[in-house]
């Protein structure tokens, strides 16, 4: 234009943007097609000749699921390492490329899931355990709710015994299926012990228990047998005793006990005998 002023035209952005791809193509290379060989699977890529095997990798990553550290590329039968270009490789268009898994990758796989395992494992193991002592903490409450519960049974079947235990002993006469009804309810009690399945505090009591109503039925056959032989007791046997000393002593003294009045049968036949 006049005046030494330049004026670009619309088309002169189309061609800038075009040198700046050209510019970007010349330096990492002209585009060329790799074909992939990865198990039985093949696959086509496209890379800049300049660009290294470890960019290569990224896009055989997305290919195959293969991750890059996972990954080896061999080229004429031999691994390429990851900062050599295509181009420094000998890798042309149409070049063909073989990827195999790294035996590395793989052992460290293995170990991994290996340690996934025993930490699921772990946490499983931690979680029965806890299990089990949440189990044992409900079987121990039970084992005590019932021993208690028996213990307090026993309690009141131990006042029916010493309620039984004096009578005895003030002379009264108790019926035998007192005794019977007695026994055969601290049996049932005794039985519902043996039930009861308890470790460690729990089956300190329920032994325990065990021994008393045992005692109570130990004491229940002690005062039957003095129920049905009252002079069983020693004390009342020995005042019988003395009472049968005192008549024998009077037979066997010197001074004959006093005289007797005569009863009316004797007296008649005296008088039959005067009258023959």
């Amino acid at each position: 234009m006049p005046g030494g002023m330049l004026v670009r035209g619309d088309g002169d952005d189309n061609n800038l943007h075009h040198d700046h791809e050209t510019a970007a193509t010349s330096s990492a290379g002209p585009m060329i097609k790799i074909d992939v060989a990865y198990g039985s699977a093949q696959h086509q890529l496209f890379a800049p000749s300049h660009s290294t095997v470890g960019e290569l990798k990224k896009q055989i990553a997305e290919k195959t699921g293969l991750e890059p550290d996972r990954q080896r590329v061999l080229f004429r039968g031999k691994e390429k390492e990851d900062n050599v270009h295509l181009s420094s490789a000998g890798m042309k268009d149409k070049s063909k490329i073989l990827v195999l898994e790294n035996p590395t990758s793989k052992v460290k796989k293995v170990e991994e899931m290996a340690n996934i395992e025993e930490k699921v494992e772990e946490s499983i193991a931690r979680k029965e355990t806890k299990v089990e002592e949440i189990k044992e903490t409900e079987e121990l409450s039970k084992a005590f709710a019932a021993v208690a519960r028996v213990r307090s049974e026993v309690d009141k079947l131990s006042e029916r015994v010493a309620a039984i235990e004096v009578a005895v002993n003030s002379g009264t006469k108790i019926a035998a299926e007192e005794f019977d009804v007695s026994a055969e309810l601290l049996m049932r009690e005794l039985l519902k012990l043996d039930g009861i399945e308890a470790e460690g505090e729990a089956k300190l009591q329920r032994k325990a228990e065990v021994r008393r109503v045992q005692g109570f039925h130990e004491t229940l056959d002690k005062l039957k047998a003095r129920n049905s032989y009252p002079f069983h007791d020693s004390n009342k046997a020995a005042s019988v005793t003395t009472k049968w000393e005192t008549f024998d002593s009077g037979m066997g003294s010197s001074t004959a006990p006093p005289p007797q009045p005569m009863s009316s049968s004797t007296k008649v036949t005296e008088e039959w005998e005067k009258f023959d």
